[in-house]
């Protein structure tokens, strides 16, 4: 059966954008303007919506409660064991839970939908595997701007909310067009780090190292021929927010991604097939359960009952032509 879809318009600019509810919620298509005509901004398998296919290796997977993977398929926290699931082929589990559930649409206009997802209502499993129910609410608004993901995060439980939120979008490459794999691989790249932690089968250890040949990546990288899956941190923020790129010199336009500090880290990925990059906001590093036990300052967040966390991410197509 495929997946069910929901299609918002912006009636002054003409961009679209769809979602999946049943798919996590997931963002598979942001179509923007340029010059004239709508121009596909995400990358999405094409089977994505008969169900063949991840939903975590399209569109904008939604990471929640941790992002990244967890070692193993337990956790201890204050004193009580947590069983998660297997997800990464190695063992171990990885991107929460929200992203492969079904949401509800709890509000549809014609240039924007929210959906949201409850562990106690919509899969109540989850409340003998996390410390604490969650409630998560994804907004998508359509506008001048460009396409605007806000995020709530609440705690309707009565005890203390440990949790991570990243997305993980799939940037289709080069933006604005370009079929030619040459030209993709001409794709400029500009994340404002300055070090990546230290991984061991995907999973940081809790050393911080420099940007070391990702240096350049704050002014603009090149991607020709490089892989990444790499987590960084040291992110640059002015007046609360931080900007990330994806420019395509030959056609002259640039995809901007924009978040505000409480994501401390980034995760930047490319896919096997290199039809796309993943340039990942993580508000938590992976694996924070077993490193907030030392002195890394991992950004996990702990929600008291009945408090609330807010953020936006905002993505935008930008024609750099006079």
């Amino acid at each position: 059966m495929s997946a069910s879809v929901v299609t918002i318009a912006d009636p002054v600019t003409g961009s679209r954008a769809s979602t999946a509810p049943s798919l996590g919620f997931n963002c598979f298509s942001y179509q923007a303007p340029l010059r004239g005509r709508l121009i596909e901004t995400l990358w999405a398998h094409p089977e994505l919506l008969g169900g063949g296919q991840r939903p975590s290796g399209s569109g904008i997977p939604i990471l929640f409660p941790f992002g990244g993977r967890m070692p193993g398929t337990s956790f201890e926290h204050q004193g009580a064991t947590y069983q998660l699931e297997e997800g990464d082929g190695r063992g171990n589990a990885i991107h929460g839970f929200v992203m492969s559930r079904p949401w509800r649409v709890v509000d549809q206009q014609a240039d924007s939908v929210t959906g949201e997802f409850q562990a106690s209502v919509d899969d109540p499993s989850l409340l003998a595997r996390w410390p604490a129910d969650f409630r998560v609410t994804c907004r998508y608004a359509l506008g001048a701007d460009g396409l605007l993901s806000e995020f709530v995060v609440d705690n309707p439980s009565d005890r203390v909310l440990p949790f991570g939120l990243a997305t993980h979008a799939y940037f289709r490459i080069p933006p604005g067009g370009g079929p030619e794999f040459d030209e993709a691989e001409q794709t400029v790249l500009r994340v404002p780090v300055s070090d990546q932690w230290e991984l061991a089968g995907l999973i940081p250890t809790g050393r911080r190292l420099g940007a070391g040949d990702f240096a350049d990546m704050p002014r603009g990288m090149e991607l020709r021929g490089r892989v990444f899956d790499n987590v960084f941190t040291g992110l640059a923020y002015d007046a609360g927010r931080t900007t990330t790129s994806v420019h395509n010199p030959a056609v002259g336009c640039t995809l901007v991604q924009t978040f505000d500090d409480s994501f401390r880290h980034a995760v930047v990925y490319t896919p096997p097939h290199r039809e796309a990059i993943c340039i990942e906001p993580y508000t938590a590093l992976p694996n924070y359960f077993r490193l907030e036990q030392t002195v890394i300052e991992t950004g996990v967040r702990h929600l008291q009952p009945g408090e609330q966390y807010r953020t936006r991410i905002e993505l935008r197509l930008i024609d750099d032509q006079p």
